[in-house]
């Protein structure tokens, strides 16, 4: 491309080309690398609702009152306390939201994490 005197236009525009594709780049980059970590932010904000919804499932099971002839073993007592973090567990994480506390929170340290 001929020059406009000692200024050659083809290396301006190839320059200018080069850097608004690096710009790109590093703003593709930027976007996947806060995709990762929003997707790592939602699941720590599903896995503290897990926690939250399991301590609310074994305080709920504390107000039943024990009764029967037989009372209850250290084994009954581990396997509903498993049983309720799995039932804790797949509720944070189903479809529905679970009771919408992980979205409430991702949304408030979501909007936080940009002030910071």
């Amino acid at each position: 491309m001929p020059g406009i005197g000692n200024v050659n236009i083809g290396n301006i525009v190839d320059k200018t080309n080069a850097q608004s594709n690096k710009n790109s780049t590093e703003n593709l980059k930027k976007k996947l690398e806060n995709a990762k970590e929003d997707k790592h932010l939602m699941k720590a904000c599903q896995e503290f609702e897990s926690i939250f919804v399991h301590m609310m499932l074994k305080q709920m099971r504390a107000t039943v009152p024990e009764g029967g002839l037989v009372e209850k073993s250290q084994g009954e007592e581990i396997f509903e306390d498993m049983y309720d973090q799995e039932i804790a567990k797949n509720i944070s994480q189903s479809q529905n939201q679970g009771i919408g506390l992980a979205k409430i929170i991702y949304q408030q340290m979501k909007q936080n994490r940009g002030n910071l």
